[in-house]
């Protein structure tokens, strides 16, 4: 066994010396896949993502220059793979149509159904090389029908994880896995422990202000993308903030704000004081930090810090992309708490 410290978070992880792995990563965000796997101490050798936003590329770049961008997924048939040398996929397919936050269109949705572009993909390689893992996210929301369906087109059920164990942030997720995996009276299920509970709060991540015990909810990327104010200060930004509180644009889980909500992919600017504050006391679906009186979302530093990731790693971006980014993607402790049962 070979012990693996990870400097930033003094977690220490045993795994088995590996071969050096290949990696094909769908919808590969901002490369959390990646930094998991180095951080964990397996080594990569290839490493193919596919990937569509311009900033989401530069970000994974920017940390490993030598990962090979591959493009669309639904042209992978056009790739250039040697897919029986693939050890590894990864996917988090779009999850918009899941999502309690989204319409419910369900997993034949626009968005959703990529799933099963990513389907095609892992059984074309398994022809090739039976061996290969994989590892899905998606939403806890998700209706049960659809984590079925999904369940059924992996041959393996998913274990359900909230990210409030190991950062500041409530993120209830599926993963569907087969590293690990157990034979239940009449399925296959996806066998990784529960992370150990760091017991982080909100109030311990934010760089300045105070939080109070309120309910929160995700954070959003159009609600970066749409609210940006040069001075969210301003009488403008704080009226907007309020009155966006009261009409629960953003309807996720309730919970006691001592944890901050799930990031969501419209998170990342700042909206207006009004906004925040009514969206706050009415319907407790936007997490916000008082400062000198006035309230404000939480910065690039906080988010990073939610996901698990030191707090430059989105340096390179402005805050709407890096909230863009964080908000869609996974969180970096859990995914390294999955890979640490990787036994090749």
């Amino acid at each position: 066994m070979l012990a693996i410290t990870n400097k930033k978070t003094h977690f220490v992880y045993y795994i088995k010396q590996i071969k050096t792995m290949n990696v094909l990563s769908l919808f590969n965000g901002m490369n959390t896949g990646r930094q998991a796997l180095e951080n964990v101490g397996i080594k990569v050798k290839k490493y193919y993502s596919s990937e569509i936003k311009p900033y989401a590329i530069e970000l994974t770049q920017h940390h490993f220059s030598d990962t090979i961008q591959v493009g669309d997924v639904t042209k992978w048939k056009d790739w250039d793979i040697d897919w029986k040398t693939i050890d590894l996929v990864l996917s988090g397919s779009p999850c918009q149509d899941l999502s309690a936050a989204g319409k419910r269109a369900g997993i034949n949705g626009s968005r959703s159904s990529l799933f099963f572009v990513f389907i095609d993909i892992l059984e074309h390689i398994k022809l090739l090389n039976p061996k290969v893992l994989f590892l899905q996210e998606n939403v806890g929301s998700a209706a049960k029908l659809d984590v079925g369906i999904m369940s059924r087109a992996l041959g393996v059920y998913p274990v359900r994880i909230n990210s409030s164990l190991v950062t500041a942030q409530l993120r209830d997720r599926y993963y569907w896995t087969n590293i690990r995996t157990k034979q239940t009276m009449f399925d296959l299920v996806t066998d990784i422990p529960q992370p150990k509970d760091r017991g982080i709060m909100f109030k311990d991540i934010i760089t300045s202000g105070k939080v109070e015990r309120i309910k929160s909810t995700a954070l959003l990327e159009g609600y970066i993308l749409k609210n940006t104010y040069a001075d969210e200060t301003s009488v403008e930004a704080q009226k907007y903030l309020k009155s966006r509180d009261n009409i629960g644009m953003c309807p996720i889980v309730y919970v006691d704000t001592d944890k901050h909500c799930c990031l969501k992919t419209w998170n990342g600017d700042n909206s207006s004081q009004e906004y925040l504050k009514h969206r706050n006391e009415t319907t407790g679906m936007l997490t916000l930090i008082q400062e000198s009186g006035i309230v404000r979302t939480v910065n690039k530093v906080e988010m990073c810090r939610l996901q698990g990731f030191p707090d430059d790693y989105c340096d390179i971006l402005t805050t709407a992309k890096a909230g863009s980014l964080l908000g869609d993607g996974w969180t970096l402790p859990i995914i390294e708490h999955i890979f640490k049962y990787i036994t090749i």
